[in-house]
C-alpha cells in the first residue's frame, strides 16, 4: 500500500481518503413512517444498525432483546435503527414488525442504504456506531443485549 500511494499524484491520494473517511462516517434513512434518520442528528447516543430479514431465524432471536434495549434506553443515549432486507412485501414487513412489536424505527433496505452504512451479504448484521458517530464494529450473525451493553461500556 505505501508503494502503492508513492507512486499515485497527490490529488488521488486525497480523493482516496476522502473516499474512505466517509464512506462509513454519514448516513441518511427515511423509516417506513416517513422519518429521516441522519446519524449526525444522533451525535452523543450510541447508534445501532441492524440488517434483518423477516424470514431470517437468528432475526427472530435477537429482536426481543433489540427491542428491550431501545425501550429501556432510547432515552438515555441508545438508538436503533432496523433495516430489512430481501423482504416479499411491505405489508408482510408491517405485519412481522407489529408481531414482533418493534418499537424502534424500521427502515426498507436498498442498495443505497448498503452504500451509506455496509453491506448485507449476512442476515443479521450489526453496525455499531460510538456517540462521536464512528463505525467501531460490524457483528455479523445474531446479537444479544449483553453483547452491546458490553460494547458501550467504557
Amino acid at each position: 500500500m505505501r508503494q502503492l500511494l508513492k507512486t499515485m499524484p497527490i490529488i488521488s491520494v486525497l480523493v482516496l481518503s476522502m473516499l474512505f473517511s466517509s464512506a462509513v462516517s454519514a448516513f441518511e434513512l427515511q423509516d417506513t413512517k416517513g422519518n429521516s434518520h441522519q446519524l449526525a442528528a444522533y451525535k452523543g447516543k450510541w447508534v445501532i444498525v441492524n440488517y434483518w430479514a423477516t424470514w431470517c431465524p437468528p432475526c427472530l432471536e435477537e429482536v426481543p432483546e433489540l427491542v428491550n434495549l431501545y425501550d429501556e434506553r432510547h432515552d438515555d443515549g441508545v438508538m436503533v435503527i432496523g433495516v430489512v432486507f430481501d423482504y416479499e412485501s411491505v405489508d408482510i414487513v408491517e405485519q412481522y414488525v407489529d408481531d414482533m412489536l418493534m418499537s424502534y424505527p424500521i427502515v426498507l433496505g436498498s442498495d443505497r442504504v448498503a452504500e451509506q452504512i455496509g453491506p448485507a451479504t449476512v442476515l443479521p448484521t450489526t453496525y455499531i456506531y460510538n456517540p462521536q458517530g464512528e463505525l467501531i464494529k460490524v457483528k455479523r450473525g445474531t446479537v444479544s443485549r449483553a453483547y452491546l451493553e458490553r460494547l458501550m461500556t467504557p
